[in-house]
Protein backbone atom coordinates (compact mmCIF):
# COMPACT_ATOMS: atom_id res chain seq x y z
CA UNK A 1 0.00 0.00 0.00
CA UNK A 2 1.95 3.71 -0.79
CA UNK A 3 2.28 6.30 1.21
CA UNK A 4 0.78 9.29 0.36
CA UNK A 5 1.08 12.96 2.74
CA UNK A 6 -1.34 15.18 2.68
CA UNK A 7 0.07 18.60 3.47
CA UNK A 8 -2.82 21.07 4.48
CA UNK A 9 -5.15 17.53 5.07
CA UNK A 10 -7.63 19.50 7.59
CA UNK A 11 -9.01 21.68 4.74
CA UNK A 12 -11.85 21.68 2.51
CA UNK A 13 -9.86 19.98 -0.37
CA UNK A 14 -7.89 18.05 2.41
CA UNK A 15 -10.73 16.56 3.97
CA UNK A 16 -12.38 15.57 0.18
CA UNK A 17 -8.94 13.63 -0.57
CA UNK A 18 -8.57 11.92 3.20
CA UNK A 19 -12.53 10.60 2.43
CA UNK A 20 -11.69 9.61 -1.22
CA UNK A 21 -8.12 7.87 -0.83
CA UNK A 22 -8.48 6.26 2.64
CA UNK A 23 -9.32 2.81 2.01
CA UNK A 24 -6.71 2.52 -0.87
CA UNK A 25 -3.65 4.40 0.94
CA UNK A 26 -2.02 4.60 4.09
CA UNK A 27 -2.90 8.53 4.44
CA UNK A 28 -0.75 10.75 6.84
CA UNK A 29 -1.56 14.43 7.17
CA UNK A 30 -0.43 17.85 8.12
CA UNK A 31 -2.59 20.48 10.42
CA UNK A 32 -1.76 23.98 11.45
CA UNK A 33 -5.21 24.68 14.16
CA UNK A 34 -7.05 21.61 13.26
CA UNK A 35 -7.63 18.06 13.59
CA UNK A 36 -8.10 15.92 10.76
CA UNK A 37 -9.95 12.66 10.83
CA UNK A 38 -6.97 10.76 10.01
CA UNK A 39 -5.53 8.25 13.41
CA UNK A 40 -3.15 10.61 16.16
CA UNK A 41 0.02 8.77 14.70
CA UNK A 42 -0.73 9.79 11.16
CA UNK A 43 -1.28 13.38 11.66
CA UNK A 44 0.95 15.98 12.89
CA UNK A 45 0.62 19.92 13.55
CA UNK A 46 3.04 21.52 10.96
CA UNK A 47 3.20 25.18 10.59
CA UNK A 48 5.00 26.93 7.60
CA UNK A 49 8.09 28.08 9.57
CA UNK A 50 8.59 24.58 10.37
CA UNK A 51 10.86 23.51 7.68
CA UNK A 52 13.54 21.31 9.81
CA UNK A 53 9.98 19.63 11.24
CA UNK A 54 8.48 18.93 8.08
CA UNK A 55 11.91 17.22 6.81
CA UNK A 56 11.71 14.89 10.11
CA UNK A 57 8.28 13.66 9.13
CA UNK A 58 9.34 13.20 5.26
CA UNK A 59 12.30 10.95 6.57
CA UNK A 60 10.19 9.34 9.14
CA UNK A 61 7.40 8.45 7.13
CA UNK A 62 9.37 7.89 3.73
CA UNK A 63 6.34 9.13 1.66
CA UNK A 64 5.75 8.08 -2.15
CA UNK A 65 3.38 10.42 -3.06
CA UNK A 66 3.08 14.36 -1.62
CA UNK A 67 -0.19 16.08 -2.30
CA UNK A 68 0.42 20.00 -1.30
CA UNK A 69 -2.77 22.30 -0.50
CA UNK A 70 -1.40 24.58 1.91
CA UNK A 71 -2.27 27.86 2.49
CA UNK A 72 -0.35 30.77 4.17
CA UNK A 73 2.01 33.38 3.29
CA UNK A 74 3.61 33.76 -0.02
CA UNK A 75 7.48 33.99 0.88
CA UNK A 76 7.47 31.18 3.24
CA UNK A 77 5.09 29.06 1.41
CA UNK A 78 8.16 29.53 -1.64
CA UNK A 79 10.60 28.73 0.70
CA UNK A 80 8.73 25.29 2.34
CA UNK A 81 7.71 24.09 -1.45
CA UNK A 82 11.51 24.58 -2.06
CA UNK A 83 12.60 22.35 1.08
CA UNK A 84 10.16 19.79 -0.03
CA UNK A 85 11.26 19.49 -3.48
CA UNK A 86 14.62 19.31 -1.99
CA UNK A 87 14.35 16.57 -0.31
CA UNK A 88 12.65 14.36 -3.13
CA UNK A 89 15.25 15.72 -5.85
CA UNK A 90 17.30 12.30 -5.72
CA UNK A 91 14.12 10.00 -5.32
CA UNK A 92 11.15 8.70 -7.74
CA UNK A 93 8.72 10.00 -4.90
CA UNK A 94 5.84 12.64 -6.59
CA UNK A 95 4.31 15.41 -5.54
CA UNK A 96 0.69 16.79 -6.15
CA UNK A 97 0.62 20.24 -6.06
CA UNK A 98 -2.13 22.57 -5.88
CA UNK A 99 -2.57 25.85 -8.35
CA UNK A 100 -4.86 28.07 -8.86
CA UNK A 101 -6.98 29.91 -12.32
CA UNK A 102 -5.36 32.98 -10.63
CA UNK A 103 -2.15 32.24 -12.28
CA UNK A 104 -3.75 33.53 -15.45
CA UNK A 105 -5.21 36.50 -14.24
CA UNK A 106 -3.45 39.30 -16.06
CA UNK A 107 -5.26 37.61 -19.25
CA UNK A 108 -8.88 37.72 -18.97
CA UNK A 109 -9.97 37.59 -22.61
CA UNK A 110 -10.02 34.02 -23.13
CA UNK A 111 -10.07 30.75 -21.22
CA UNK A 112 -6.73 29.50 -20.42
CA UNK A 113 -5.61 25.51 -20.91
CA UNK A 114 -2.69 23.86 -19.79
CA UNK A 115 -0.86 24.79 -23.00
CA UNK A 116 -0.64 28.74 -22.81
CA UNK A 117 1.57 30.58 -20.90
CA UNK A 118 0.93 31.88 -17.12
CA UNK A 119 0.50 35.45 -16.91
CA UNK A 120 -0.79 37.01 -13.66
CA UNK A 121 -0.99 40.75 -12.14
CA UNK A 122 -1.92 39.55 -8.46
CA UNK A 123 0.39 38.91 -6.17
CA UNK A 124 -1.41 35.17 -5.36
CA UNK A 125 -1.40 34.56 -8.87
CA UNK A 126 2.60 35.64 -9.34
CA UNK A 127 3.45 33.28 -6.29
CA UNK A 128 1.87 30.19 -7.59
CA UNK A 129 3.51 30.68 -10.72
CA UNK A 130 6.83 31.08 -8.75
CA UNK A 131 5.70 27.95 -7.16
CA UNK A 132 5.14 26.14 -9.94
CA UNK A 133 8.29 26.82 -12.16
CA UNK A 134 10.74 26.07 -9.12
CA UNK A 135 8.94 22.54 -8.53
CA UNK A 136 8.90 22.25 -12.22
CA UNK A 137 12.84 22.96 -12.15
CA UNK A 138 13.71 20.88 -9.05
CA UNK A 139 11.60 18.20 -9.49
CA UNK A 140 11.19 17.98 -13.18
CA UNK A 141 8.46 15.53 -14.69
CA UNK A 142 8.09 14.27 -10.68
CA UNK A 143 5.74 16.97 -10.08
CA UNK A 144 2.02 17.41 -11.36
CA UNK A 145 0.39 21.15 -11.44
CA UNK A 146 -2.98 20.48 -10.71
CA UNK A 147 -4.75 24.09 -11.46
CA UNK A 148 -8.07 24.53 -10.11
CA UNK A 149 -11.27 27.41 -10.38
CA UNK A 150 -13.67 27.73 -6.97
CA UNK A 151 -14.35 24.87 -5.20
CA UNK A 152 -17.43 23.63 -3.70
CA UNK A 153 -18.71 21.70 -0.88
CA UNK A 154 -21.80 20.92 1.15
CA UNK A 155 -19.75 22.70 4.15
CA UNK A 156 -17.42 24.81 1.91
CA UNK A 157 -17.05 28.24 3.34
CA UNK A 158 -18.60 29.72 0.04
CA UNK A 159 -21.83 27.69 0.57
CA UNK A 160 -22.21 28.57 4.31
CA UNK A 161 -21.47 32.60 3.38
CA UNK A 162 -24.56 32.14 1.07
CA UNK A 163 -26.66 30.55 3.39
CA UNK A 164 -25.13 32.94 6.65
CA UNK A 165 -26.14 36.51 3.94
CA UNK A 166 -29.57 34.22 3.48
CA UNK A 167 -30.07 33.93 7.27
CA UNK A 168 -28.91 37.92 8.02
CA UNK A 169 -30.66 39.23 4.76
CA UNK A 170 -26.80 40.32 3.57
CA UNK A 171 -25.93 41.29 0.52
CA UNK A 172 -23.73 39.49 -1.85
CA UNK A 173 -21.62 40.77 -4.39
CA UNK A 174 -21.33 39.33 -8.02
CA UNK A 175 -19.85 39.86 -11.38
CA UNK A 176 -22.46 39.41 -14.05
CA UNK A 177 -19.48 39.54 -16.96
CA UNK A 178 -17.23 37.38 -15.34
CA UNK A 179 -17.34 34.01 -17.06
CA UNK A 180 -16.15 31.31 -14.52
CA UNK A 181 -15.98 27.55 -14.05
CA UNK A 182 -16.38 25.63 -10.91
CA UNK A 183 -15.29 22.67 -9.54
CA UNK A 184 -16.71 20.43 -6.25
CA UNK A 185 -14.50 19.32 -3.22
CA UNK A 186 -15.56 15.85 -3.70
CA UNK A 187 -14.95 15.52 -7.42
CA UNK A 188 -11.64 17.19 -7.67
CA UNK A 189 -10.48 14.21 -4.56
CA UNK A 190 -11.95 11.48 -7.55
CA UNK A 191 -10.25 13.49 -10.18
CA UNK A 192 -6.89 13.37 -8.58
CA UNK A 193 -7.04 9.70 -7.55
CA UNK A 194 -7.71 8.74 -11.46
CA UNK A 195 -4.52 10.73 -12.18
CA UNK A 196 -2.53 9.65 -9.48
CA UNK A 197 -3.75 6.08 -9.99
CA UNK A 198 -2.84 6.58 -13.92
CA UNK A 199 0.55 8.14 -12.96
CA UNK A 200 -0.35 10.85 -15.40
CA UNK A 201 2.25 13.73 -15.69
CA UNK A 202 2.50 17.18 -16.38
CA UNK A 203 0.17 20.01 -15.96
CA UNK A 204 -3.71 19.64 -15.10
CA UNK A 205 -6.96 22.05 -15.26
CA UNK A 206 -9.56 20.53 -13.32
CA UNK A 207 -12.99 22.32 -13.22
CA UNK A 208 -16.71 22.02 -14.67
CA UNK A 209 -16.64 21.53 -18.61
CA UNK A 210 -18.80 23.91 -19.13
CA UNK A 211 -18.69 27.91 -18.01
CA UNK A 212 -21.34 30.46 -16.14
CA UNK A 213 -21.31 33.97 -15.05
CA UNK A 214 -20.81 33.83 -11.93
CA UNK A 215 -23.73 36.24 -10.98
CA UNK A 216 -25.86 33.41 -12.70
CA UNK A 217 -24.55 30.75 -11.13
CA UNK A 218 -24.98 32.37 -7.67
CA UNK A 219 -28.41 33.11 -8.93
CA UNK A 220 -29.36 29.42 -9.51
CA UNK A 221 -27.96 28.34 -5.62
CA UNK A 222 -30.05 30.99 -4.13
CA UNK A 223 -33.02 30.79 -6.19
CA UNK A 224 -33.23 27.06 -4.61
CA UNK A 225 -32.72 27.97 -1.02
CA UNK A 226 -34.86 31.03 -0.87
CA UNK A 227 -37.63 33.60 -2.61
CA UNK A 228 -35.53 36.47 -1.76
CA UNK A 229 -34.05 37.21 -5.26
CA UNK A 230 -33.08 40.72 -4.13
CA UNK A 231 -29.67 39.54 -1.92
CA UNK A 232 -27.67 39.27 -5.02
CA UNK A 233 -25.94 42.79 -5.47
CA UNK A 234 -24.59 43.23 -9.28
CA UNK A 235 -20.96 44.62 -10.79
CA UNK A 236 -18.92 45.16 -13.42
CA UNK A 237 -15.51 42.76 -13.38
CA UNK A 238 -12.34 45.92 -13.60
CA UNK A 239 -15.15 48.06 -14.15
CA UNK A 240 -15.86 46.99 -17.84
CA UNK A 241 -18.91 46.10 -20.01
CA UNK A 242 -16.80 43.24 -22.07
CA UNK A 243 -17.25 40.00 -20.91
CA UNK A 244 -14.08 38.38 -18.84
CA UNK A 245 -13.16 34.78 -17.96
CA UNK A 246 -11.53 33.59 -15.36
CA UNK A 247 -11.94 29.95 -16.40
CA UNK A 248 -9.60 26.93 -16.47
CA UNK A 249 -10.25 25.31 -20.38
CA UNK A 250 -8.51 21.61 -20.56
CA UNK A 251 -6.77 20.40 -23.90
CA UNK A 252 -6.17 16.57 -22.26
CA UNK A 253 -8.27 13.95 -23.36
CA UNK A 254 -7.11 11.82 -20.44
CA UNK A 255 -9.77 12.45 -17.61
CA UNK A 256 -13.29 10.55 -18.30
CA UNK A 257 -16.22 12.12 -18.67
CA UNK A 258 -17.87 9.76 -16.00
CA UNK A 259 -15.44 12.15 -14.00
CA UNK A 260 -16.36 15.25 -15.27
CA UNK A 261 -19.09 17.55 -14.28
CA UNK A 262 -20.95 20.77 -15.76
CA UNK A 263 -21.85 23.78 -13.62
CA UNK A 264 -25.73 22.52 -13.23
CA UNK A 265 -24.45 19.53 -12.07
CA UNK A 266 -22.28 21.13 -9.16
CA UNK A 267 -25.46 23.27 -7.93
CA UNK A 268 -27.50 20.41 -7.90
CA UNK A 269 -25.40 18.91 -5.81
CA UNK A 270 -24.95 21.59 -3.43
CA UNK A 271 -28.68 21.95 -3.04
CA UNK A 272 -29.09 18.28 -2.82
Amino acid sequence: MKKVLILGASGLVGKALIAEFKDEYELYGTYFSTFTSLPTGKQFQLELQQIEKLKDIIRSIKPDIVISCLRGEFVQQLKFHKELAMEFRNNNRRVYYFSTTNVFDGDCSKPHTEMDIPISKSDYGKFKIECENMLKEILDERVMIIRIPAIWGMNSPRVNEIKESIKNHKEIAVYSNLVCNNLLDVQLAKQLRFIIEKELKGIFHLGSVDMMAQGRFFEQIISKLTSNKSLLRYQMYQDKADTCYFTLKSNRDDIPTSLQSTNEDIISYLIG
